[in-house]
């Protein structure tokens, strides 16, 4: 795998991991990409920003590894889609862990995955693909997160917990242990699982957490 590496994505979140990549990281930031008609301007943080749609003919599997910098948006199947496109094409990914989190030896850590600082994952955890989690959670042992999880800060997942694919889990929220989130879910701020949730695409809040009548997940702005 080559470390020259190009960010896809141009907003914040590309930005902010590019930071890391560069002075947390072997790899070597050479451009961001982004489709055609959301370039505003030539070059980012002094490294050009290419179209999306001349990525594979200007830097062809191989020839570098990429990291997908797409936040939340649209339950997180923005970043899904754009993952999932350029590993058809043969790409290979980058994934970030900061050397400022704990990850113990055995914990599972998928591709395309951004673990920020002072993360604990303890003992047998599982981190799907392109999931990311951000600052200062708790991931308790044996537990599960899917692929294109988005975790935000400040998190507890307790043991023996199950994540399902492409949920938002909220600033403070909690996770008892041997609870699960159903897939395509958003569990709210500082909400509190005591039990395993069951409806997929639905906003669960509140303590204990409940699934806010009439509103589906895949409608929120996140």
């Amino acid at each position: 795998m080559t470390n020259k590496l190009i960010i896809i994505g141009a907003g914040e979140f590309a930005e902010i991991a590019n930071e890391y990549f560069t002075f947390d990281s072997d790899y070597d930031v050479i451009a961001f990409s982004v489709d055609r008609e959301y370039i505003q301007q030539d070059t980012l943080n002094e490294r050009p920003v290419i179209a999306y749609e001349d990525l594979k003919a200007l830097h062809p599997p191989g020839t570098v590894t990429l990291f997908v910098a797409i936040p939340a948006s649209g339950l997180n199947s923005l970043r899904k889609r754009f993952y999932l496109e350029l590993k058809a094409h043969g790409y290979q990914f980058a994934t970030y862990i900061s050397s400022h989190a704990f990850c113990w030896r055995n914990a599972e850590v998928g591709e395309n995955s951004f673990i920020f600082e002072n993360n604990t994952i303890q003992p047998f955890v599982k981190i799907g693909n392109n999931t990311v989690l951000w600052s200062g959670n708790h991931v308790g042992h044996r537990s599960v997160i899917g692929d294109h999880c988005f975790v935000s800060s400040h998190v507890v997942i307790s043991g023996y917990c199950t994540i399902g694919e492409s949920c938002f889990l909220g600033v403070n929220s909690t996770l008892n242990d041997h609870t699960s989130v159903p897939e395509r879910s958003i569990l709210a701020s500082g909400s509190l699982v005591t039990k395993t949730l069951t409806e997929p695409e639905k906003i669960y809040h509140g303590n204990p957490a409940k699934a806010l009548p009439k509103r589906s997940a895949l409608s929120a702005k996140l």
